[in-house]
């Protein structure tokens, strides 16, 4: 989608034409965040029916329905679009992959339920493993270059990911791993995908799949447009759970997501354009929404940000961070305004986390929160790492940038820092940090601010007391 000419000037006057942004009190970045949501297309579909039953999908929660349901796809896809329904009772399946004018719709008495079998989802197709270009297994639930597709409806999708199948090749024993039994670890995979990154091998000849043990995503659209998930449960996933991939104009809404294994972020839209996150819950083994935009050459190769992305009225329980941008983010990132979400859990790491390192580099321009509400977090509110896994992957000749960075109305009432920011030594890659009107409270430690250039800090209260500016 493109923007209206109003929209365009609305960006020109708040972002700038280099992209930079100089705002007093952010009023006109959120103008230009409502009119990202205004100009987004919600998806809409022929209200046609076509019932899995009627296909020979069968409800005992053992019989896989994968033809079933592939037929059903087809037929409505072909016949000019409307809604697949997936209708009261327990269906087990294989992969799914929508097609054009599609809306996969799960009625609120029914569960789809995923097989954990790693062939039914062969042959491999085209995604991002972590921010790595790969053939690999399917997602559970797929699309390719495919436009108005929809995941709807109040039932509940599984899938049935835990410590006895999936969640075992992340490897650790936490993850249900035995000595002895496959994982991601025993061929070395995620570094090899790294020194197929490295190397720039074409993304043809990184063929995974069977007997690399690199889990699936749930949900994930590659190449597609105007897209909407909207109001189901959705919990136990191999990998990450939502994601969205070189898309534009999603809607995420009212979506919970209840899935605690091994990197299961619960929304993490790559290298995407024009997106919504509203009402939803996430209660997640890793960040509960994460913004990325491809590693290292891969991302820089493709150069396409996350950018105009707006997370509005969520709840953030269990995970990592809050929200997250990175650490995959060598594409760029920009334009993110979060407002009025709710983030509180002991088991919640970081409120709004932005990470990245000299290996994998990105430009972070643009971030605006505003009117959050964290009830606890184990580390920090506001945390900026540019040495995230370096300690890992070495140091790189790529350095971050994370500039105009905007916290207002944020209240905490427990963490062991209210703002935790560390630049790289020696450089000033860290520029126009703001964090104005908020009030940090049980906070344990001082903030630590270190290797970062200008930070601003005005009427914020930490433990009762002003705290002095910095400027």
């Amino acid at each position: 989608m493109k923007l209206s000419v109003t929209l365009l000037a609305m960006f020109l006057t708040v972002f700038g034409t280099k992209g930079n942004c100089q705002i007093n009190g952010n009023k006109a970045a959120w103008e230009a965040a409502d009119l990202i949501v205004k100009n987004m297309v919600e998806p809409t579909f022929p209200d046609k029916v076509y019932n899995i039953v009627d296909f020979g999908a069968v409800a005992d929660g053992k019989t896989k329905n994968t033809s079933a349901i592939d037929a059903a796809i087809i037929k409505c896809s072909s016949e000019g679009g409307g809604q697949v329904l997936i209708t009261k009772g327990k269906f087990l399946t294989g992969p799914i992959h929508l097609k054009s004018n599609v809306n996969l719709h799960i009625d609120g008495s029914a569960v789809l339920m995923f097989s954990t079998e790693p062939t039914d989802y062969l042959p491999v197709v085209r995604t991002r493993w972590e921010g790595d270009d790969c053939y690999n297994y399917s997602p559970l639930i797929y699309a390719d270059g495919q436009t108005n597709i929809a995941v709807t409806g109040k039932g509940t999708l599984d899938g049935q990911g835990s410590s006895e199948n999936w969640w075992p090749w992340k490897g650790g024993e936490r993850n249900g791993w035995i000595k002895g039994t496959p994982s991601q670890l025993d061929r070395n995979c995620r570094p090899l995908l790294k020194k197929y990154n490295d190397t720039q091998v074409p993304v043809e000849k990184r063929k995974m799949g069977e007997g690399y043990f690199l889990r699936p995503q749930f949900i994930s659209f590659i190449h597609c447009k105007n897209v909407k998930l909207e109001d189901f449960t959705i919990k136990n996933s191999p990998f990450w759970v939502l994601h969205p991939l070189l898309s534009e104009n999603v809607i995420v809404r009212g979506v919970t997501v209840n899935s605690e294994g091994p990197n299961n972020d619960g929304c993490d839209p790559e290298s995407c354009k024009n997106v919504l996150i509203e009402n939803c819950t996430f209660n997640t083994g890793d960040d509960c929404i994460a913004l990325k935009s491809g590693r290292d050459f891969d991302g820089r190769r493709e150069n396409a940000p996350i950018e105009n992305v707006v997370i509005r009225n969520c709840f953030m329980r269990k995970g990592h961070g809050g929200v997250s941008m990175g650490s995959e983010i060598s594409g760029g990132c920009k334009n993110i305004f979060v407002d009025n979400c709710q983030m509180s859990s002991p088991e919640l790491d970081r409120a709004i986390l932005i990470k990245t390192n000299n290996s994998r580099g990105g430009t972070t321009d643009g971030v605006y929160v505003r009117n959050v509400t964290v009830g606890e977090v184990k580390d920090a509110i506001l945390s900026i790492n540019c040495s995230y896994h370096i300690d890992k992957e070495g140091e790189g000749k790529f350095l971050p940038q994370i500039k105009n960075v905007y916290l207002t109305n944020v209240t905490s009432k427990k963490s062991a820092f209210a703002i935790w920011l560390d630049g790289i030594k020696g450089e000033k890659c860290v520029n126009n940090i703001n964090v104005e009107n908020c009030v940090f409270s049980g906070v344990k430690q001082a903030n630590e601010i270190k290797n970062i250039g200008k930070v601003t800090i005005k009427n914020v209260i930490l433990n009762g007391e002003t705290l002095n500016s910095i400027d």
